[in-house]
């Protein structure tokens, strides 16, 4: 079993919730960002202050990801890139990481019950998930959840300083 917690850094409203897990998540971070980011994430910032930036940017929207069986971390996940409004929230990107030792079944599992969140509790139509088209992994694990491809961007960004094609899968909630 899995429990997401939300990740909560707000520190103009000094709002802080569950930040005593950041320094494993940035470590976990590093490990895959090359899987996360292109050559544009990091604006020559410390990587520790943009992850920290990012996490409170995303804030509420970024969940640590704990084994209720063991309390370990997992992993983390996070939506981005909304579309919608303050009062509706139509379509987001999901980007999530795990610790090695969870992937399979667990990472799938976990991806089914995020996905009801973001349905259920959240209320969205529409999850998608950009991937580079050699990381079979994720791919395989979209699809085995639910998720479709959707389509292929053509040299949509840099990477390791060479352009990078991104697929597009997602999973719409039709009801």
């Amino acid at each position: 079993m899995d429990r997401f917690s939300p990740v909560i850094l707000d520190f103009g409203r000094k709002r802080l919730l569950n930040t005593e897990k950041l320094s494993k998540l940035f470590f976990l971070y590093l490990r895959y960002a090359k899987y996360l980011d292109d050559d544009f994430a990091n604006d020559n910032r410390p990587l520790y202050r943009y992850f920290i930036e990012n996490v409170e940017r995303l804030s509420p929207f970024f969940w640590v990801i704990n084994n209720e069986q063991t309390n370990d971390i997992a992993g983390f996940v996070y939506l981005d890139n909304f579309t919608g409004n303050s009062e509706i929230l139509h379509a987001a990107e999901v980007s999530a990481c795990f610790f090695k030792k969870y992937w399979g079944d667990f990472t799938a599992d976990t991806g089914k019950k995020f996905l009801k969140i973001c349905f259920e509790e959240l209320g969205l139509k529409k999850v998608k998930a950009l991937i580079y088209p050699q990381n079979f992994r994720v791919k395989t694990l979209l699809k085995k959840i639910g998720f479709e491809k959707e389509g292929l961007l053509k040299a949509e960004t840099l990477r390791n300083n060479k352009l990078q094609d991104i697929e597009i899968y997602s999973v719409i909630n039709e009801r």
